[in-house]
């Protein structure tokens, strides 16, 4: 059976190199990652591992409003910036999309096509990828999208340390660990989603992703709230509509 691995979570913003030196000031490495030709967006990317954070930018509004591919993270890019920064949705990454949709489709989840993903970084190096995203929500939050690299983990992993894009940061060793989400009923969520995904539960209001988590919490607004990063020190990064906590592992 495919599995699910948490792979990156989109932070939309308008002002991309704002965003690089916030994170640059706290001590958390983020730089250029490209642009996304084929949609009109550009992206700011920070490691954590092989789990990453986008900061997404809408380039060439013109180019991304007229995209006819069911991108809905273009998409909701252009409906939310620039009024409303903030994250978007996680990705999650799979070694077999085609098995994934087919599950998804079986439930009746309104999921796109496999659609080719690139940009160019800024070494103008072509980067590229399958990926699907998936149109609606449940509890008014949207789904995750799917992404599928074309080289394994174990290669990518390797290509990115030594092309430096994987390296320490300047706090120490930081790890992605939980991402918080607010939901009217914490317990369907959880249900719904380790029913239509292959994602085990933790418990009732928790899934696991082998070592990280996804925290369901009660609330009126669906929303996901914050990412928890592992670090030597505890601090608290509110920048753009958005929350990280660094919580110290000391």
């Amino acid at each position: 059976m495919a599995n699910l691995i948490w792979d990156h979570t989109v932070h939309y913003v308008n002002d991309l190199e704002d965003a690089r030196q916030t994170f640059e000031k706290q001590g958390i490495t983020a730089f250029r990652g490209g642009s996304h030709k084929q949609w009109g967006t550009y992206n700011v990317l920070s490691y954590f591992g092989l789990t990453y954070l986008e900061f997404l930018g809408v380039e060439n509004r013109q180019l991304a409003e007229s995209i006819t591919e069911p991108n809905q993270v273009v998409k909701d890019a252009v409906k939310c910036l620039p009024d409303h920064e903030g994250f978007s949705r996680v990705a999650l990454r799979t070694d077999n999309i085609e098995a994934i949709r087919e599950q998804l489709i079986e439930h009746q989840i309104d999921v796109s096509p496999i659609m080719e993903g690139k940009r160019y970084n800024a070494q103008n190096q072509l980067i590229e990828w399958k990926m699907m995203t998936i149109a609606g929500d449940f509890q008014g939050l949207p789904y995750p999208f799917v992404i599928e690299w074309l080289v394994t983990d174990q290669e990518r992993y390797k290509q990115l340390r030594e092309a430096g894009i994987i390296s320490e940061h300047p706090l120490g060793d930081l790890s992605m660990s939980e991402a918080v989400f607010y939901v009217p009923d914490p317990k369907a969520m959880v249900d719904h989603w380790s029913m239509i995904f292959p994602i085990e539960k933790k418990n009732a209001t928790c899934l696991t992703l082998e070592d990280k988590v996804f925290v369901f919490k009660q609330a009126t607004k669906a929303q996901l709230s914050e990412l928890v990063i592992n670090s030597p020190e505890t601090k608290l990064i509110e920048m753009n509509g958005a929350t990280y906590r660094l919580r110290s592992t000391k």
